[in-house]
């Protein structure tokens, strides 16, 4: 049986991913290799998928790697966020206005992400992929990216030569040796951060527009799926439920909800949807499935997601992030008393806010021990 890997986007919020992973290979046993001969990542989780698939080491090894780059990063290691860095990218999209609104001598964006570029270069390691395609411990590692020009949400994946690539509606799965440039393009979130040119056109953040976000996984031939979301869902309002509002809606709350509906709201959708698949196919029998030459098969899944609200997490530790970050999250309202905080969330890389969400995946997928053990157990 092929399990997959599946890692969703959301920037910082990526840190919860960590954790679990740091969990699950305390479960598994320690010299245990890659269970996940197939990765797939979006947006921040293609950052997670990679360092994990691009690593010589067991599984173990490769999660410490990973935890140790989480939890040593800091803010100016993704982003420039000083007072000029902030005003110059508030001035550039501005004078854009004067151009179509098209950048003049680079894509637009808020901030600078040149940082991310040199980190991510000089943490992971992409030539070791086709290593572990060659010796049989991977099958296939996908990052998606949104195309720009085209509206197609496109897999890129480096994998076994007999995975081939597929077209559907909006969505594209293409074979290729994966670079920076497609990692970076991944989480590449909208006006935040650069558009990245791939060939001929130019990509953007991989939750954008994909509306099957485990779909390559299945292309790629999982049988079953491991999926880390980085939603507190399980813990929110009931929709019957009225919710006290204190002022109109801020600028940061209104761009949360934006992120979370390319973020988490598409991942819950297709979750739902093969969940019910599931459901459908166990009432036919097996015979019958497979009629005129469609095949059809349940995929065994399991999630591991937030217990807490992130977005309340992200407002106790607004405070921590530098005074020029601090009064721009201000500006926007993109704090607990302006009800942005989900927005915050997004480009939270302090370290207090990333160990506090490294330990809540960890707790919570510790706290699944048993379920996780027979997951994998079964197969």
């Amino acid at each position: 049986m092929k399990r997959a890997l599946i890692l969703s986007g959301g920037g910082a919020r990526a840190a919860y991913q960590v954790g679990v992973l740091k969990a699950l290979a305390e479960i598994l046993p320690d010299d245990s290799e890659n269970p996940f001969p197939i990765i797939c990542g979006t947006s921040a989780g293609a950052i997670n998928a990679l360092a994990i698939a691009a690593h010589k080491g067991n599984f173990k090894s490769a999660v410490n790697a990973l935890t140790a780059m989480w939890q040593n990063l800091e803010i100016g290691q993704v982003y420039q966020y000083g007072w000029i860095d902030i005003f110059k990218g508030l001035s550039y999209l501005g004078f854009s206005l004067m151009n179509e609104g098209m950048g003049r001598r680079r894509p637009l964006s808020l901030l600078d992400n040149g940082p991310l570029w040199n980190l991510l270069g000089s943490k992971i390691h992409f030539e070791n992929i086709a290593q572990s395609i060659n010796s049989g411990k991977l099958l296939a590692v996908s990052v998606s990216a949104m195309g720009y020009t085209s509206g197609h949400s496109v897999s890129f994946f480096q994998g076994h030569p007999d995975l081939q690539g597929w077209t559907r509606y909006r969505r594209a799965g293409v074979p290729t040796q994966l670079r920076l440039e497609h990692l970076l393009a991944s989480s590449a979130i909208p006006t935040i951060f650069p558009a990245v040119r791939i060939n001929r056109e130019y990509f953007g953040d991989g939750a954008l527009r994909q509306l099957a976000p485990m779909s390559p996984a299945l292309h790629l031939g999982a049988d079953s799926l491991f999926v880390i979301g980085v939603s507190g869902n399980r813990t929110a309002v009931k929709a019957n439920r009225r919710v006290p509002h204190r002022h109109s809606p801020s600028m940061g709350q209104i761009v949360g909800h934006l992120f979370n509906s390319a973020f988490v709201d598409a991942m819950e959708s297709d979750l739902e949807h093969l969940e019910r698949m599931n459901q459908l196919l166990k009432l036919i029998p097996e015979e019958q499935r497979n009629k005129e030459g469609i095949y059809l098969r349940p995929v065994e899944n399991m999630v591991i997601s937030p217990s807490l609200p992130i977005d309340g997490i992200a407002g106790r530790n607004v405070r921590y992030l530098p005074k020029s970050l601090r009064f721009f999250m201000r500006a926007t309202g993109s704090t607990a008393k302006g009800g942005g905080a989900t927005a915050a969330s997004y480009l939270l890389f302090s370290t207090e806010f990333i160990n506090e969400l490294i330990e809540l995946g960890r707790a919570d997928a510790l706290a699944e021990a048993e379920s996780i053990q027979k997951f994998f157990a079964s197969q």
